[in-house]
């Protein structure tokens, strides 16, 4: 009675708070939709059957523990019960017309019964107690869900199904990982998503590096993230940008990690090549001399036969003398024959003990590796929030762990493993964002909550450093090794097994540590199921992680007590000391170092365990060996093994072996046979006869006589020089050969041998099983034995197999009885090599999209893995499912051919690693092609991939191609990486026509040229390369920094980021190198001996290596105008360079002058190495002034006859050492700062020299000694004021002194000593503004032609003798009119002398009008006298007057603008005006263009 009542009481008040009349409930019940319940306290629900059309319910902060009273609601559609304190979801099963559940603020602690709720579509459970999702599999319409605020540390797969998932909120919970963000990849249409909540605590993972950039590549639908609009494009760019440089980053990483592991291949590899000559050279040896015992015995037999027959048949008349039949000399073959035997077996045991060597530390080598690769795809997948550091000696972390596992190490624990001591050999430093923050974190609150103040004052002595180690019987090392780097240890209860502790357990022991697993090595390798079994110490190398433990409050074990939190409720970690039963004593102790820099406390060795595991934190993973008294196999080689290290007694019993009666005689060898040989050999009468033919121990390598021996059974051709067996054919009887022991490299040729039973081709170099097998099964079907070994086989792994799924009858391969088994299993996989139906079905999947994954497998490969096959491989597949494959995965499939392709037209991703495939073929019609992966097959042409217009990635690792085919690239426009490693390409041409690429792997080749890096400049989008392991890498001095000044662009070279100052560095020690590369790179093409002329005009270059100068024995002319060149640099050593134009540069000297400095720059040391730049072969000259005779330099350049060199800041002209230049002919040096003529003493061919506009004031007594051949000299626009010294110039014709400062007539009257001048030119001195100088220069030069460009005519020159004559004879009086003569100035009537007369007047009043004249101006022809050959005619074919010769020179060689006057014929003054410009640079020859300026 008192619940009904508290029952109506609860229904009334209801009613009261939703405006209900409770005595009209009967009435308007059925139409109430909606109520509401707020902070009544009501214990349960109530009266709920009265509203029977009830939409939405409301309770809020009720005492509700549970849900009742709604199965006569059931068109309910919103349900709030929030704050109540319900303990499950429970009551709402008739609800099936649900939509909207809020449950938050409750005490739920499982998600349960929701499953019939399909409509469900909004489901809150936020502020309970979850810590699984689960239960949601059925809601299929769900839109969003909030479980913000529960205990949730794992996502799961648990919301894959939950593809309508718009809005999730998991806030405040204890996610830490991003492999549990990455799994929300899997719900298409989320759109917001709440992990930071501001309302509730982040997840741990929110608080880790990258966090926002990993969510939004693996979602980027998302909307909205925690508080954040992520909607724009330009975020999710950036997010994916940041991705894939960090996917690109660890590619290269883990390629440089597999490329040390090829070096450590290689290098154990030539360490077996090296231990196994001694035993093969024995075994060839031992081989050789029991063939040879074996042909002697057989010889034997067969005359003690024949001589058996004829003694039978009494004539013994022609027996031979020595036949006797006395056994002794065959027991003694036999008895050599055994001891040879003996000697062999010992040497294949040696050939056998060091493949077991090199198998075993390849495979420890393989799986540092492997561990190493995992280490950095779980830095990727984590984004660098796990991190992983290789220690070194020079790091002070790893000599403290280095220090830690040698203190903890007690040999006498070891005595019966005959273990002396432990070899660190890899120390790694884990870093762990997540776990460091959850030790810290966890640390802090429990000294927080801890009362006593001694406790949290003397936390740091309870920490220290414990080992652990993987118990093998439970799971893989490796594997769980790198689960605790990532996850940290696990939960207890997860190490609690049968006999086992419910806690984490660590030891202050090595030994203590090690127990489990050396318990587990000796137990296997005693039932012999260990690979180390033959190792006396089968557990001798190992792993541990040394962690960070925080022991908190600790007690030792109780006895009889399990080890479980329960019984020891005030415990953090309990601890056992190991006492002598578990082998060790309990009176040693050890010292136990505490890393935190406190105390050191002493303590024996002990077993720790700890309750929590978040007090466990791993800090280092170290991999170390024991050192045993012995070698790892007591019976195999060490690694420097050679023929030195051979214990004596073998060669002492080799030799007593060899040096046994009968001793063997030497052979004459045969190096061809004929027929008589061959019936010789065989003891035969004819060659029918002949069934058994022994050719072993001769140097033949052809068999065409043996093709006639049709009755031949047994061939043996052993230990000669055979390459192939092509004669040996068609012989239908012969049923064994044994070709042991020659070269052959393939057993093509072997035709028509259906009767061969037996085929030895041992000690041979085959290489290529599948084709060698087809060969077999085709032409030698009934082969029952077959001996394949020791051949360079390629894959030798998988020989047997291809071998027996081929060659079907075969019962014994390699001297091992092949069984049943074995060989319908190599059937079988040999008939799964093919692609058909089956196939592709079981390897294909039909996503539209790749897998958002931070992984470093291909496409095809993470679709393989990750995706479910979408065909039911035991139904048929529906009509056109080939169509919608998008990707294949055949790798390890044993193909050997691409076939049945035809149909994937929307193939996408493919990938046929660890195959046979030898051709591209069968892709035509894969249209859609994006990502292909060939790695580790036979290819050796890209021929077939031309039509993939769509390829974006390709790698062909492990191949067999020699080049890159330009053709097949050019057809690719969108690949963006190119693998290519360990193949045999010699040269990158054709790589440039792959401009898209942002990666190239071409590691491990034959590229050996530096020209082949410029193939690569065309590549202006590459960021990554890898070169590593091909002979350029070692070749080329200063590799790294030249291949970074040429591709400036790279962030990453041979998996090495490139720094900024290695690119300043490249910058300053290559910048402006002149190589035969940058020449190729300019010309386009290397053909250096057809380079005749080089043309490189402003290309910023300081220092010219063309080395070998023999390449451009061609090039004569070479203009390097406007540079940056010092010197002429290696342009010396050029053989026959004739014309050289360095205008504009900075040149001081022919070769580097040599300045005393403290420190050398990088350039300076560059140039020092390469002999080509002229570095150390200068004198310490110090000047013109200080320098000795030129003569006593070497002479360079011989072939040089023009040199340009204007415009370049040179004040020294004995610097250059121009004397050096014997054979120079022409020398411009305009527009320098010269002040003094010098150096010139060795130039004694020069015929024309150029110095205007210089700061020459004067010239010296020997600036022209050594120049009597002389023609041509321009001196304008200098500071001349006297023309002293030019005696020497015999030979000079034409002379420019334009510009100067000549002051007086009585100058140029000293240009009397040059007897050949015709030419001269004094415009612009003092001298001709001063007075009327040109009849007195005409009066004193006889044999001058032209004078200021004029030409001086006959009646100019009377003219001058009769002005000359009236200056004599002042009182003649001659009538002006009457002397005027056409085409000169009328003669002045008045008696005046001519130095004193002035030109201001009387000439330019006597000019007649004037005539302007533009610059390119035809004037009437002046004849032009050059004699010179090396002096390039300007303007030729154009027409000029004796008066605008002069103007045309001058303004030619001065560059002046100013307008020039002239005379025409016809007494008209001509004004000329020309654009300011340079001299015109002058060559050999009129057909040879001039540098420009």
């Amino acid at each position: 009675m008192k619940q009904r009542h508290d029952d109506e009481d609860i229904i009334k008040e209801l009613c009261v708070a939703n405006g209900i009349s409770y005595e009209k409930i009967p009435l308007d019940g059925s139409s109430i939709t909606s109520l509401e319940i707020f902070f009544n306290g009501f214990p349960r629900i109530v009266g709920l059957s009265l509203f029977p059309k009830l939409c939405q319910l409301t309770i809020v902060s009720q005492n509700i523990s549970h849900i009742q009273g709604l199965e006569c609601c059931p068109l309910l559609r919103e349900l709030w019960v929030v704050e109540c304190q319900l303990k499950g979801i429970s009551g709402i099963q008739n609800c099936f017309h649900l939509q909207k559940l809020y449950l938050y603020d409750n005490q739920i602690a499982e998600i349960e019964n929701l499953q019939l709720h399909v409509n469900l579509q909004v489901l809150w459970l936020n502020n309970n107690c979850i810590t699984d999702i689960k239960g949601l599999d059925t809601l299929q319409k769900l839109r969003e869900l909030n479980l913000a605020d529960n205990n949730i540390e794992k996502i799961g797969h648990n919301l894959d199904l939950n593809k309508n998932l718009q809005h999730l909120n998991i806030s405040g919970n204890n996610i830490s990982s991003f492999k549990e963000l990455t799994l929300l990849a899997k719900l298409p249409r989320l759109r917001e998503l709440e992990l930071k909540d501001p309302q509730s605590s982040p997840n741990p993972v929110c608080l880790l590096c990258n966090y926002a950039t990993h969510v939004l590549y693996h979602m980027p639908g998302l909307q909205r993230l925690d508080t954040y609009d992520v909607s724009s494009k330009q975020v999710k760019e950036a997010a994916e940008g940041t991705v894939m440089k960090k996917m690109m980053y660890y590619n290269m990483r883990v390629r440089t990690a597999q490329r040390k592991l090829a070096e450590t291949q290689a290098s154990l590899m030539e360490q077996k090549k090296t231990m196994l000559e001694l035993p093969e050279e024995r075994i060839r040896a031992f081989s050789y001399a029991l063939k040879n015992l074996e042909c002697d015995l057989s010889e034997m037999q067969n005359s003690c036969r024949k001589s058996a027959l004829t003694e039978d048949s009494g004539d013994s008349s022609d027996l031979p003398a020595n036949i006797s039949h006395d056994p002794t000399p065959e027991h003694e073959l036999n008895c050599k024959m055994e001891a040879l035997r003996g000697r062999l077996k010992h040497w294949y045991r040696k050939l056998e003990e060091i493949e077991i060597w090199h198998a075993h530390n390849l495979s420890q080598a393989t799986s540092r590796n492997a561990f190493m690769v995992d280490c950095l795809l779980m830095e990727l997948e984590t984004v660098g929030n796990v991190r992983f550091e290789e220690g070194s000696t020079t790091d002070a972390w790893f000599m403290s762990c280095h220090d830690l596992v040698q203190s903890r190490f007690l040999a006498a624990d070891y005595t019966p493993h005959g273990i002396t001591g432990v070899k660190v050999n890899r120390i790694i430093r884990i870093h762990n964002r997540a776990l460091m923050l959850r030790f810290e974190d966890k640390l802090h609150s429990l000294l927080a909550s801890e009362e006593s103040p001694v406790f949290s004052q003397s936390y740091k002595r309870r920490l220290d450093f414990l080992f652990y180690v993987a118990d093998p019987e439970k799971t893989t090392e490796r594997n769980e090794m790198l689960h605790i780097a990532e996850e940290g240890f696990q939960n207890p209860e997860l190490y609690k097994a049968p006999g086992r502790e419910n806690a984490v357990p660590l030891s202050n022991s090595l030994f203590v540590s090690e127990q489990p697993r050396i318990e587990f090595a000796q137990r296997h390798a005693s039932q012999g199921n260990s690979t180390q079994s033959k190792d006396a110490v089968p557990f001798r190398y190992g792993q541990t992680i040394v962690a960070k433990v925080f022991f908190g409050r600790c007690f030792p074990v109780r006895e009889g007590d399990p080890v479980d939190s329960s019984c020891y409720p005030k415990a953090h970690s309990v601890y056992r000391t190991v006492h002598a039963e578990h082998g060790i004593h309990t009176e040693r102790s050890r010292s136990l170092q505490v890393h935190n820099g406190s105390t050191t406390s002493i303590l024996r060795q002990s077993q720790w365990f700890v309750f929590d595991h978040e007090l466990v934190l791993p800090e280092y993973l170290i991999d170390f060996e024991y050192i045993t008294q012995h070698q790892p196999q007591p019976a195999a080689p060490s690694p420097g093994m050679s023929t030195d290290h051979t214990a004596p007694n073998d060669m002492s019993l080799d030799d007593e072996a060899l040096r046994m009666d009968p001793v063997l005689k030497p052979r004459p060898k045969m190096l061809s046979l004929d027929e008589k040989i061959l019936l010789n050999v065989a003891r035969a009468n004819v060659l029918s006869q002949i069934t058994i033919l022994n050719l072993h121990g001769n140097s033949l390598n052809k068999l065409k006589e043996v093709s006639c021996l049709r009755a031949l059974r047994r061939l043996t051709i052993s230990f000669n020089e055979f390459t192939r067996l092509d004669d040996i054919s068609h012989m239908p009887n012969l049923e064994f050969v044994d070709a042991s022991h020659n070269h052959l490299v393939t057993l093509e040729g072997l035709r028509g041998l259906g009767q061969l039973r037996h085929l030895d081709v041992r000690w041979n170099k085959l290489t290529k099983a599948r084709k060698e097998t087809a060969v077999l099964r085709k032409h030698v079907p009934s082969l029952l034995k077959l001996d394949t070994r020791y051949n360079p086989w390629l894959r030798p792994e998988m020989v047997r197999m291809t071998i027996l799924g081929r060659v079907m009858g075969l019962t014994h391969l390699d001297d091992v009885l092949v069984t049943e088994d074995k060989a319908a299993a190599a059937i079988q996989r040999a008939a799964s090599s093919r692609i058909n139906q089956a196939c592709l079905l079981a390897h294909c999947r039909t996503d539209s999209e790749p897998p958002r994954s931070l992984s470093l497998l291909s496409a095809a490969q993470l679709l393989c893995q990750l995706s479910p096959s979408p065909w039911d491989l035991n139904r048929e597949p529906e009509p056109g499912w080939t169509a919608k494959i998008t990707a294949l995965n055949l790798d390890s499939q044993g193909l050997s051919r691409l076939s049945n392709l035809d149909k994937l037209i929307n193939l996408r991703w493919a990938s046929f690693n660890d195959n046979d495939i030898s051709k591209l073929e069968g892709l035509d019609n894969c249209l859609n092609l994006e990502e292909l992966s060939l790695d580790d097959n036979c290819i050796t042409s890209m021929d077939g991939l031309s039509k993939l217009c769509h390829l974006s990635k390709l790698s062909l690792n492990g191949n067999q191609l020699p080049c890159l085919e330009a053709s097949v690239l050019g057809q690719l426009p969108y690949l963006h990486f190119l693998s290519v490693e360990n193949n045999c390409i010699g040269s990158m041409s054709g790589i440039q026509r792959a401009r898209s690429l942002f990666e190239l792997y071409i590691g491990n080749n034959r590229i050996w040229t530096t020209r082949d890096i410029f193939h690569l400049k065309a590549l202006t989008n590459l960021v990554i390369l890898n070169l590593y392991g091909n002979p350029l890498v070692e070749k080329l001095e200063s590799y790294r920094i030249y291949v970074v000044f040429q591709l400036p662009s790279l962030k990453a070279l041979d998996g090495i980021a490139v720094e900024v100052t290695e690119s300043e560095n490249a910058k300053d020690v290559f910048g402006g190198r002149l190589t035969p590369d940058m020449v190729a790179e300019k010309l386009g093409h290397s053909n250096y001996s057809d380079v005749t002329d080089l043309d490189l005009q402003s290309s910023s270059i300081r220092m010219v290596d063309l080395t070998p100068a023999e390449l451009f024995q061609s090039l004569h002319h070479v203009n390097l105008e406007h540079n940056n060149l010092t010197s002429f640099s290696g342009l010396i050593y050029l053989p026959n360079i004739k014309v050289l134009c360095l205008n504009y540069n900075s040149i001081e000297s022919i070769l580097p002058r040599q300045r005393v400095q403290a420190h050398l720059t990088n350039r300076q040391i560059l140039y020092h190495k390469v002999s080509s730049s002229g570095y150390g072969q200068q004198g310490s000259s110090k000047g013109s002034r200080e320098a000795g005779p030129a003569d006593s330099l070497e002479p360079l350049m011989g072939s040089l006859e023009v040199l340009h060199l204007s415009h370049n800041g040179i004040s020294n002209m004995a610097n250059l050492q121009l004397s050096r230049l014997s054979n120079l002919k022409a020398l411009f040096l305009q527009g320098n700062e010269i002040s003094q003529v010098e150096g010139l003493e060795g130039l004694l061919c020069l015929r024309e020299l150029v110095l205007d506009k210089n700061r020459i004031k004067a010239l010296g007594q020997n600036s022209f000694i050594g120049q009597t051949v002389l023609v041509e000299l321009h001196l304008a626009e200098n500071r001349l004021r006297e023309l002293n010294h030019l005696d020497p110039l015999v030979e000079l014709r034409r002379l420019f002194l334009d510009m100067n400062k000549l002051q007086d007539i009585s100058e140029l009257d000293k240009l009397e000593v040059l007897p050949s001048l015709t030419e001269l030119s004094v415009i612009g001195n003092h001298v001709t503004r001063r007075s009327l100088h040109r009849p007195a220069v005409v009066l004193r030069l006889s044999r001058l032609q032209v004078l200021d460009g004029v030409t001086v005519t006959l009646d100019e020159r009377t003219r001058a003798e009769l002005l000359s004559t009236e200056t004599l004879c002042p009182g003649a009086s001659i009538p002006a009119l009457d002397m005027t003569l056409p085409g000169l100035l009328p003669l002045v009537s008045r008696n005046v002398a001519l130095r004193g007369m002035s030109l201001s007047g009387g000439l330019q009043n006597l000019l007649g009008h004037d005539v302007l004249l533009p610059c390119n101006v035809d004037l009437e022809t002046l004849p032009h006298h050059d004699t010179s050959k090396h002096k390039k005619q300007k303007h030729s074919g154009a027409a000029r007057t004796g008066p605008a010769e002069i103007t045309f020179r001058y303004i030619k060689r001065t560059g002046s603008s100013r307008p020039t006057t002239g005379l025409l014929p016809d007494g008209n003054r001509v004004v000329i005006t020309y654009p300011s410009q340079e001299q015109e640079s002058r060559f050999q020859n009129s057909s040879s263009k001039p540098p420009s300026t």
